[in-house]
């Protein structure tokens, strides 16, 4: 189902960039299966964290190195004891578990989705 529509003007405020995930630790608090991930987002925006529910799909060693898009302009979002700093991007199975979306070739960490 589809939701409203959006300007180009609008979707051009969402700043959507590549990451390469540098760590993954377990975040026995929340309150849905998730990992805390830190993403290295390159020189001009530097390392974010963010709790991402992957865990259905990923373990750590499958994420270290992963390459990953996220929302990098949103306000921080408390998550628990957890601040998370961006959004990581995924897509939702039937079942409610994330399958990642990533980039299909190498660009450089930072590069923005355009």
């Amino acid at each position: 189902m589809s939701k409203e529509t959006l300007s180009w003007a609008e979707f051009e405020l969402v700043d959507i960039r590549k990451g390469t995930i540098v760590r993954v630790e377990d975040f026995p608090e929340a309150r849905k299966p998730a990992w805390k991930i830190t993403i290295n987002f390159g020189a001009e925006l530097g390392m974010k964290r963010s709790s991402a529910q992957l865990k259905d799909h990923y373990q750590p060693q499958a994420l270290l190195n992963k390459e990953i898009m996220a929302v990098v302009n949103f306000p921080p979002k408390q998550i628990g004891p957890f601040i998370s700093e961006c959004l990581v991007l995924g897509f939702y199975r039937e079942d409610g578990s994330v399958i990642l979306a990533t980039p299909d070739k190498e660009v450089s960490d930072g590069a923005k989705l355009g």
